[in-house]
């Protein structure tokens, strides 16, 4: 029996992900963009696919219209095959009024459309985290171990461990004991054995990754009979499944972020720019897959590139850009420089008569004007920048919230289809910047 017949996958796309705000504002968490061209639930997704994994289930709740088509416009199997990937949206029932409660509660909802398609195992994931995982080497250790559930771990520093669910484990890598986001005076007594590599690192501590493989028969009992009311898995369901079932460890020592905020969604953008990135877009064995857009090359002239990465049908005249990810279809006028800034491009060419209507009204064009300096900023999709607009992002800036943008964490991220105009220079930041 082949893996794709033995599990299926039930992806989380449900929740707001209002930390991640301004960028979730008009759109889902798993729907924002990526790399320039990708959109993080593709990164689940590729790596079912890329682990043999072809059915797919994908829940839904907040701002999900963007997420919805995306997955529809991408994620299209041969007629012959039995694979694919369904998008389960909440819904009101006769057994529920209510939309998804949390992550347990969202399985169980769903769990009647799943019914339909045999497994012997599901394998449960979050649609906004940055991994390459081998699924099949998971359910291997899965069987190997015996074990009723197994969850992903990975090991952390005492830094980040508070955000985590924290667990220990055996000899056997049975998970003896969990606690859910433990304060830091806890830490000490949540050490695991965590091999010599990691524990130079100082990653001491064993942090659930979020990602669990449950025996089917197993799940559903726990959601209708053992726990029917609770609604999350990490702070209800685990915890008090540790002591009445074989709930495995299954240590990953790959890349893995979660992007739980704006700072930790641009430095995982930047760091694609490395020379050897620790998240490899390059390697072939782990595809990531996304909609095909059939777009034309990238053109580029009398730029200077350190450290960038261009996405396809941009049109580039820049002075210079430096660490930094340029999104599809973007324009970037002359003179312009732009450092450790992650563009996100636009959804649409304008025409040539849309381009004379707004040069017309003095409107600026969808893009990047000219003359323009941009350090440290998140450009979201379809904004109009005009020339000789300055965004000095960094340390020395206080976080804000405006109409056109918003500062975080010393980030500017300019709102999707915002208009700054020539010579705009954001409110109390610096107006000129030394490159």
């Amino acid at each position: 029996m082949s893996i794709n017949n033995e599990i299926l996958a039930i992806i989380l796309c449900g929740g707001a992900g209002t930390i991640l705000a301004p960028l979730t504002s008009t759109r889902s968490k798993p729907a924002v963009p990526i790399a320039g061209k990708y959109r993080l639930v593709d990164i689940p997704i590729s790596n079912c696919m890329n682990s043999g994994i072809n059915r797919m289930f994908v829940l839904t709740q907040f701002n999900s219209a963007s997420l919805n088509r995306h997955i529809k416009n991408t994620y299209n199997f041969s007629i012959f095959s039995k694979a694919f990937v369904d998008i389960l949206a909440a819904e009101q029932t006769p057994e529920s009024s209510f939309w998804f409660q949390g992550t347990a509660d969202a399985v169980r909802q769903s769990l009647r459309h799943v019914e339909p398609f045999d497994s012997d195992y599901i394998v449960i994931l979050s649609g906004d985290q940055l991994y390459q995982m081998d699924f099949e080497q998971m359910l291997k250790k899965h069987k190997e171990a015996g074990a009723d559930l197994t969850i992903a771990t990975i090991p952390v520093a005492e830094r980040e461990a508070p955000e985590f669910g924290i667990l220990k484990s055996d000899e056997n890598s049975r998970i003896t004991s969990f606690i859910e986001k433990p304060k830091k005076e806890l830490l000490l007594n949540w050490v695991s054995d965590t091999g010599e590599a990691m524990q130079q690192k100082g990653r001491n501590h064993l942090a659930s990754m979020g990602i669990y493989i449950f025996n089917r028969d197993l799940l559903y009992d726990l959601l209708f009979n053992t726990y029917p009311e609770s609604k999350d898995f990490g702070k209800e369901i685990i915890p008090s499944s540790i002591n009445n079932y074989t709930v495995a460890s299954y240590q990953y020592e790959g890349y893995w972020t979660d992007i739980g905020n704006i700072y930790s969604f641009f430095e995982a953008n930047l760091e694609l720019t490395s020379d050897i990135p620790e998240f490899n877009l390059f390697d072939y064995s782990q595809t990531i897959y996304t909609r095909p857009r059939m777009l034309p090359p990238s053109k580029v002239s009398g730029s200077t590139l350190e450290k960038a990465l261009i996405s396809d049908g941009c049109i580039i005249h820049a002075s210079r850009i430096e660490n930094s990810v340029i999104g599809v279809r973007s324009r970037i006028g002359y003179g312009t420089n732009i450092t450790s800034t992650y563009i996100m491009g636009a959804d649409f060419y304008e025409t040539l008569e849309e381009i004379n209507q707004a040069q017309t009204k003095n409107i600026p064009l969808i893009g990047i004007g000219a003359r323009c300096n941009l350090r440290n900023c998140i450009i979201d999709k379809n904004c109009r920048i005009g020339d000789d607009v300055r965004l000095n992002g960094g340390p020395h800036l206080e976080p804000t919230d405006t109409e056109l943008y918003t500062v975080k964490d010393g980030i500017i991220v300019v709102k999707k289809g915002a208009v700054l105009p020539n010579g705009f220079t954001a409110q109390n930041l610096p107006t000129s910047i030394t490159f």
